[in-house]
């Protein structure tokens, strides 16, 4: 015996007409089902109705729960797009206090943000930002300047540990990329600067270029372009990565100064460290320009002895006080940086670039400023 089952589609639960005089009229069950039967329906005769203001009469409306309150705020929001509102009929007061507990908030037209001024209004902000970058940066080195004060007095209050792995980190762990760019860097330049030097026959003169060159400036320039991308990036990104985890705040409450605990034995180490790596770059860059120059046939002793002969003292302890200058800005503005990360995923990248291109702008400033100086005393 077979049994048929027939199916039996439910009747909506609510129904939405339109009022003659513009509106709309809601009632039944305002449930899931519900609402979603009457929702496109309601939409369209609430754009098409053209009173002021849409009304939406309640008064049939047996039930109400959190969909139909999502359709009265929908509602609000089509006559807050036409520039007008939705006045609720009929609505008991229970009711009416639910649908504004669940559909509160501004329903009025936004307005649209003013548009830019033009050049002059992105020049001023510009001004002002770097005014407000400046105005921190002054107050570092201020604070900075402080810092190290005191540690020269009490030493006790460096983390001596810290200052340690930083120089491991940014000297050690450097030689070989320094070893690499001073040998390449030598070879380049006496190679470039033989060829048309031979056309005259001076082509010995490249070992005094290059000795008088290196040794005063390219050699601690590049050393500090190295350690601006090398050891400021890392200084800013491990200090910003502890400023978003929030570890340089517990160190504020705990009653320690972040400059003192965590600047100091990085720009310390930097101090320590450039020297020795600008010397160190010197070496392998005037081995590099002895690799050409003994190329054309001239013997390394005379290569040497040409390399240093117009070398003075003043020319190496001039370049290695650019270097010690070069290494308190890059650590500095690394450390500054980092301490300045706000907060997102991005924030550590931006600081990391942020302090690699500031310590290159402030190398190029001071080697400006220091090579006015030098040619000032007569150095």
């Amino acid at each position: 015996m077979k049994t048929e089952r027939t199916t039996h589609r439910a009747a909506p639960t609510a129904t939405v007409s339109a009022l003659h005089e513009g509106g709309l009229a809601l009632s039944g069950r305002l449930d899931a089902a519900g609402t979603a039967a009457v929702w496109s329906e309601a939409l369209r005769i609430a754009r098409a109705a053209s009173a002021t203001p849409l009304t939406v009469d309640m008064t049939h409306v047996t039930f109400l729960d959190g969909s139909g309150a999502a359709l009265v705020a929908e509602l609000r929001a089509v006559a807050a797009s036409r520039g007008t509102t939705a006045e609720l009929r009929g609505l008991s007061e229970e009711r009416a206090h639910l649908v504004e507990l669940l559909t509160g908030g501004d329903f009025s037209p936004k307005a649209r943000p003013a548009p830019e001024k033009g050049l002059i209004t992105q020049i001023g902000r510009e001004a002002s930002a770097i005014g407000r970058d400046m105005y921190a940066l002054v107050a570092f080195v201020g604070e900075s300047a402080r810092a190290l004060w005191h540690s020269l007095f009490r030493p006790g209050t460096v983390r001596w540990r810290d200052y340690l792995r930083t120089c491991e980190t940014a000297g050690v762990n450097a030689l070989p990329i320094i070893a690499l760019i001073g040998f390449l860097m030598g070879l380049i330049t006496a190679f470039q600067s033989a060829v048309p030097m031979r056309r005259f026959g001076a082509d010995i003169y490249v070992a005094n270029l290059l000795g008088l060159s290196m040794l005063r400036e390219l050699g601690p320039l590049v050393t500090a372009i190295l350690l601006a991308g090398r050891s400021g990036s890392a200084f800013a990104a491990e200090i910003g990565t502890m400023t978003v985890n929030e570890e340089v705040d517990a160190l504020r409450t705990m009653g320690l100064d972040p400059v003192q605990f965590l600047m100091v034995p990085r720009v310390l180490a930097a101090m320590t460290v450039t020297p020795f790596l600008t010397i160190f770059f010197n070496l392998f860059a005037l081995l590099g320009g002895a690799v050409v120059v003994t190329g054309f046939g001239y013997p390394f002793v005379v290569y040497a002895t040409r390399a240093l002969s117009n070398v003075t003292v003043g020319d190496v302890m001039g370049g290695l006080f650019k270097a010690l200058v070069f290494s308190v800005l890059v650590a500095g503005v690394g450390c500054l940086r980092g301490l300045e990360t706000g907060t997102g995923a991005s924030a550590v990248g931006e600081s990391t670039t942020s302090s690699v291109v500031s310590g290159l702008v402030l190398i190029a400033v001071s080697d400006g400023i220091l090579a006015t100086i030098y040619y000032a005393l007569g150095i």
